[in-house]
């Protein structure tokens, strides 16, 4: 089974960066036709997609917040079979719970069939 579990700081304070680790088990990041992705959920909004990475390594950022798409990097350890997310320059409207998901869509934010997702984690950017 396809197990997905975030990991980072919970407080970041602004004009930090934040960053957190998705450990992935039961599948291999290199080896299937998924998107690796990231999606974040501010307190009462709906889910916001930032990005992924592919099979091959490559990131593809979510073009609907250029803002974000600006401050965000995502990469990977595939010896460790992880990957990671780093949103620079934080305010307090990056305070989200921040899920890693494996989609066999890019962009969805609803979840599908044969689509995993960690739990997500909180964090909260605060001086």
């Amino acid at each position: 089974q396809v197990q997905l579990q975030e990991s980072g700081p919970a407080l970041v304070k602004p004009s930090q960066t934040l960053s957190l680790m998705c450990a992935v088990s039961g599948d291999s990041i290199t080896t299937n036709r998924v998107y690796w992705s990231w999606i974040r959920q501010p307190p009462g909004k709906d889910l916001e997609f930032i990005g992924a990475i592919t099979m091959s390594g490559n990131t593809i950022y979510s073009p609907y917040s250029p803002s974000l798409k600006s401050r965000t990097s995502i990469s990977r350890d595939t010896t460790k079979n992880q990957f990671t997310l780093q949103l620079s320059s934080v305010t307090q409207e990056d305070t989200a719970v921040y899920y890693c998901a494996r989609l066999r869509s890019f962009g969805m934010t609803t979840r599908a069939t044969g689509d995993y997702w960690g739990k997500g984690t909180l964090v909260t950017v605060s001086s």
